[in-house]
């Protein structure tokens, strides 16, 4: 008998303790504060293309994107502290001009930081910046704070407000609006480059916690994307076993030209000569430095992507002997172009 009431009184305990911590929790769920289900909170974007069921990198490294072995989920927004403490009268405050400094935005999102300072290296500032604009100029609230609903990408159709459109509502007359019409995004003739990571090598993550490439730059690439033909990135990995992948995904970059492309600059080009072939090639090693094609790059099924694939060991890159074929990914919801627009583009004047 006293062996069962000590049973029903522990039991009752334990039941009191996890409804009083279940009360008293300081959890905030999502359905109390939004900024949970955004896209800087979640950083869904990665994990979702990075899953096998989408044919991404999970497929040949066999981790999840959630273990620690990856360290992939501290790549995301934790609180309001991240962009918006600051200090005022030795007192912490929120404050919304502090998040509206470019160098917070930057601090996260170093690709761009680094574009930026190739352009300003090469005296070729995005014309945006050159007015002194910043990001929160056209990614406004709802982009960064969310609007309640969980996307997958920020690529997913709603996702991302800022367009060319809303403040460039019409465009002058030109030869080449003529032709291209609502076929082409903006970005397609007026981003002037890419920075891409080649080379991402998954078991110095594992291993070290530590993230090693090899950031390459003045390529853009072409990939259709909603309906329209518009600017794209690739990036390489190099997965344990020296496995390879490869993916191209459609990016706005930050490098925006006041004048468009000149039409030789895409069609009848020696890339899209090399495209119709059906071998291009990527990058390459000149006294072991990685090298990489310049100019424009259409991004088309079937076509082989050539390029250098390197095994990171004590500080030094080493070439992979006779690398497997990459396994091949188009994210961010975009798709390779048809057979049909490499024609187009082998025409001078895409005539």
């Amino acid at each position: 008998m006293k062996k069962t009431s000590i049973i029903l009184l522990s039991m009752f305990v334990l039941i009191v303790s996890g409804f009083l911590a279940q009360g008293y929790s300081e959890d905030v769920n999502k359905e109390d504060c939004f900024f949970l289900s955004s896209l800087h909170h979640t950083s869904r974007g990665m994990a979702y293309w990075y899953d096998k069921a989408n044919g991404g990198l999970e497929t040949l490294t066999g981790i999840p994107y959630a273990s620690p072995k990856l360290d992939c989920t501290n790549c995301h927004v934790k609180s309001c502290d991240v962009c918006h403490k600051t200090v005022t009268e030795d007192k912490l405050s929120y404050s919304v001009k502090a998040a509206q400094n470019q160098d917070v935005c930057l601090n996260c999102h170093k690709r761009e930081k680094t574009l930026m300072k190739i352009d300003k290296d090469a005296n070729q500032v995005d014309v945006h910046v050159d007015k002194q604009m910043r990001c929160m100029n056209c990614h406004r609230t709802r982009e960064v704070h969310g609007d309640g609903k969980e996307y997958n990408s920020m690529k997913q159709p709603g996702a991302i407000d800022a367009k060319c459109k809303k403040c460039h509502p019409s465009v002058p007359e030109s030869i080449s609006h003529e032709i291209h019409g609502d076929r082409l995004e903006c970005n397609a003739c007026h981003v002037r480059h890419v920075v891409s990571c080649q080379n991402c090598h998954i078991e110095t993550i594992i291993n070290e916690r530590k993230r090693v490439d090899i950031k390459v730059s003045g390529w853009l690439f072409l990939m259709n994307y909603e309906g329209k033909v518009t600017s794209a990135n690739t990036q390489t990995f190099v997965v344990p076993g020296n496995k390879t992948f490869i993916l191209f995904a459609p990016q706005n970059s930050h490098s925006i030209m006041r004048e468009g492309r000149k039409c030789g600059d895409c069609h009848g080009t020696d890339i899209v000569k090399q495209a119709q072939n059906g071998k291009v090639k990527l990058t390459w090693l000149e006294n072991n430095e990685l090298k990489n094609l310049k100019g424009v790059i259409p991004v088309v099924e079937g076509v082989e992507y050539d390029c250098v694939y390197q095994d990171y060991k004590n500080g030094k890159w080493l070439p992979i002997q006779n690398p497997p074929s990459p396994m091949v990914q188009y994210s961010g919801y975009g798709k390779p172009l048809t057979k049909d627009q490499l024609k187009k583009l082998a025409h001078p004047m895409g005539r």
